[in-house]
């Protein structure tokens, strides 16, 4: 205040505040931080007024801005904090434009601004290590069967984009096997100047007798939800031009499904109207080949307000059949399907609507319908499987009444208990495999598909079940009952068989023939694994798991991850580069089930939906004040991640409960809910959050980190991370909820990175994977870690090595 252009600045900030309505409790904030730089700006000048001055001005400035603040915020108390921000909606929308000059320009800034505190990892020993994890020659390349060829998608230092290549049963088996490359992605990027990203295929199936000869394949750019599609010949190994009759689909979020050999299924952006209010395609038409795009025939359509419509093919053995889905919401779907002959003749639409819940799903097996139910229906509970005819259960001109239909006899496949629920189901020709969590321990079941259509229990599986994982999938549901088998734990690197389960899956354990296995990663020597519960608010008993030595004496640094949403279920999966990373240095990683997951069904899933959405954030509370309790961590040493709607959830441990958590890492996040539903895939989530635009806002405010942000308190360091080509969960959230926190001024340790690429994954390629994750676990180090000798120790080691 001694120096005349200080007070005039300060009085012009002041009236211009004023005008702007900024309340004063953020103006007292911003008065005392001016004064700061004021009274900083006074010691470093020579020519201003002595220390003892400056001093003198910083006191009153700080003194004022707190007695301004503190009348400020009983009245913002008073009022409600969601009500005052609500009152600034709107004040970030310049960050929703994702390429807009000014909203990259603060984005360079952040990212600036957090390289420059956690330095750059590229290059250092942690970086080499991680990204040497994920491009490993020793990585296990899973193959897929098309036609006699073996194909594997790979990944390496050489191969950052990765090559679709693919091999023999005869060479795979020999350890080392002779590769033929079908599709560089890496060389593609090169010849046409983009940065594809490799999004996967659809094969045309023409049935069992032919041999598959042409594909599409799905590129994105930068790892975007949005692909180009383009036809592929997998005997002559390139792409077929449109002057040559070849498919190719702009860039969008497109469906596209093969009919036959000349005609696709599409639903893609032909314009105003052809879009959901979710962003995804509302029409299906058929495309035949050779002809215009915008000739493609209208033959189904949904509505504006639902999430997407579909149409595609199935089949299984003979039985081959064409759908039409709409979805009006996340979890339901209008269906009706007809058969479809070899040679190309059709049969009559006949509808599920009505016969089959709107809510459950349903998997084709032969010529009967594998049906999961998301609620209770004809006495079966929610979480059951259930076999029915397709010829009984559909209905329509030329087959059954809807009265009809909805008598069908159902043949239960599986029944839930309190702790089981399925978790995934496979076919093979014959077979049908289960697998099923047991408190969220793995066991396997399969069952018989008899030549009459009944079902029979094969003899279960001796095991105990596992905490891990076991995946299955058929080779060739087709040709034979033979599986590939991949199992881990923890900390026991995958493994992967070839077996078969034409004898049930106890006869597939000893028998199997082992292709791979993947070394260990990481040093799990003297780490355990428990699975241990918290009670939650209401009472609910919350699993976690716990990956830590005991050998460590005291507290140690813990990080706290979760999920809790849209009935994902977080399974034990092998560590890898977080072994390294975190467990290998003494950390302790800690995964909680909490409910809005799978883990227990259907019901665990809803009693987190919408009003009821706190409970998926009690529990995290309650895992969380369970690790300080058993002595795992201080609070000081306790982080937590998540990441999407696991970003909503960390955000919502920041804003509720800052005194638990030394450190916050939240990524690719949701953050204001107030707008989720008007920004790119967002309106498709409204059947898991509910609907801002209605009373739901009433409850949803409530998880609305970005209207919760409270002025008076203290909030942890936080490390927000997303992706300029995020075109699921718009990057805004990231941006507005760090910018508001910017400007409230009370989170020190505040760090932004946004990615240019990778989608909503965070990543495009193995080497900014490995970047991501440096950044965060330096940031981890740095926070909970900086007090811990052996996080030091090891790094000075690592340094010296």
């Amino acid at each position: 205040f001694e120096a005349p252009e200080n007070r005039r600045r300060v009085h012009r900030r002041l009236i211009g505040m004023s005008k702007r309505g900024i309340s004063l409790l953020a103006l007292g904030a911003q008065l005392a931080s001016a004064s700061r730089a004021f009274s900083a700006r006074a010691v470093s000048s020579a020519r201003v007024a002595p220390l003892r001055s400056a001093r003198w001005g910083a006191k009153a400035a700080i003194g004022f801005g707190v007695a301004v603040g503190a009348a400020a915020a009983s009245a913002e108390h008073a009022e409600g904090k969601i009500a005052f921000w609500e009152r600034r909606q709107g004040e970030h929308s310049w960050l929703e434009e994702v390429l807009g000059e000014k909203a990259l320009e603060w984005v360079k800034t952040q990212n600036a601004k957090t390289v420059a505190f956690l330095g750059d990892p590229t290059g250092t020993p942690l970086y080499e290590r991680v990204l040497t994890i994920l491009t490993s020659k020793d990585k296990i390349p899973y193959v897929r069967k098309i036609g006699d060829k073996y194909y594997n998608f790979w990944q390496d230092k050489e191969s950052k984009r990765g090559v679709l290549r693919r091999t023999t049963l005869e060479s795979y088996r020999t350890g080392a096997p002779e590769w033929e490359v079908v599709i560089s992605v890496d060389a593609l990027c090169e010849a046409e100047g983009e940065s594809w990203v490799y999004k996967g295929s659809a094969l045309l199936d023409e049935g069992s007798e032919v041999q598959p000869t042409r594909t599409l394949i799905y590129l994105s750019r930068g790892g975007a939800d949005a692909t180009v599609t383009r036809e592929f010949d997998l005997e002559e190994l390139r792409f077929i031009l449109p002057s040559e009759g070849g498919f190719v689909l702009p860039e969008a979020k497109s469906s596209v499904s093969w009919q036959s050999r000349d005609v696709l299924l599409i639903g893609t952006d032909f314009g105003p109207g052809s879009l959901t209010e979710s962003g995804y395609p509302r029409t299906v038409r058929e495309w035949t080949r050779g002809t215009p795009l915008e000739s493609a025939v209208l033959v189904y359509e949904g509505e504006a307000t639902d999430v997407a419509a579909r149409g595609y093919v199935s089949r299984h053995g003979d039985f081959r059949y064409e759908w039409r889905t709409r979805s009006p919401s996340f979890y339901t779907s209008k269906k009706e399907l007809r058969s479809r002959g070899a040679d190309g003749s059709a049969g009559a639409w006949l509808s599920l609507d009505g016969s089959v819940p709107e809510d459950a799903t349903v998997q084709q097996f032969r010529d009967q319908f594998l049906i999961k139910l998301r609620s209770a229906w004809r006495g079966h509970a929610a979480g059951s499987l259930l076999a029915v005819r397709i010829s009984d259960i559909a209905w329509g001109p030329g087959g059954r009444s809807l009265e009809q239909a909805s008598e069908a006899a159902l043949t239960p496949i599986f029944i839930p208990t309190a702790t089981t629920a399925l978790d995934d189901s496979t076919r093979t020709q014959s077979k049908l495999v289960l697998t099923v969590l047991d408190a969220v321990k793995i066991k396997v079941l399969s069952l018989s598909c008899l030549p009459d259509g009944s079902w029979a229990c094969d003899k279960a599986d001796s095991a105990e079940p596992l905490i891990g994982g076991r995946s299955i999938s058929a080779v060739d549901d087709d040709e034979s009952d033979e599986v590939w088998l991949t199992e881990w734990t923890h900390l026991q690197p995958h493994s992967f068989s070839l077996g078969s389960v034409a004898k049930g899956i106890s006869a597939l354990r000893g028998n199997q023939e082992q292709l791979r296995q993947l070394p260990p990663q990481f040093s799990a020597a003297g780490v355990k694994v428990e699975q241990c519960y918290a009670t939650s608010k209401d009472g609910t008993q919350v699993p976690f798991f716990v990956l830590r030595s005991p050998e460590k004496k005291g507290p140690v640094p813990t990080l706290l991850y979760g999920y809790g949403g849209f009935e994902i279920s977080l399974t034990p999966n092998y560590m890898s580069a977080t072994g390294a990373a975190w467990l290998e240095r003494g950390g302790c990683f800690v995964e909680a089930n909490i409910r809005g997951g799978g883990e227990f069904g259907p019901m665990w899933h809803k009693s987190a939906l919408k009003a009821d959405r706190n409970k998926a954030y009690e529990d995290f509370e309650a895992v969380a004040e369970k690790l300080l309790e058993m002595g795992v961590t201080t609070s000081s040493q306790l982080a937590c991640r998540g990441g999407s709607n696991g970003g909503l959830l960390v955000g919502n441990a920041l804003v509720r409960r800052p005194d638990l958590w030394g450190a916050v890492v939240c990524a690719v996040p949701l953050l204001d809910m107030r707008r989720f539903n008007k920004l790119l895939a967002g309106s498709s989530w409204m059947a898991e959050y509910g609907d801002p635009d209605t009373a739901d806002w009433g409850f949803m405010q409530q998880y609305s980190p970005y209207h919760n942000v409270d002025l008076g308190a203290k909030y942890p360091p936080l490390l927000v991370t997303t992706s300029t080509r995020d075109d699921r969960v718009h990057p805004y959230h990231a941006r507005a909820f760090v910018k508001r926190l910017e400007e409230a001024g009370n989170c020190e340790g505040l760090l932004y990175y946004e990615n240019i690429e990778g989608g909503h994954g965070g990543a495009a390629d193995p080497k900014q994977q490995a970047f991501m994750m440096c950044l965060y676990i330096e940031f981890l180090c740095k926070t909970i870690g900086k007090d811990y000798a052996p996080f030091s120790e090891q790094k000075q080691a690592t340094l010296a090595a």
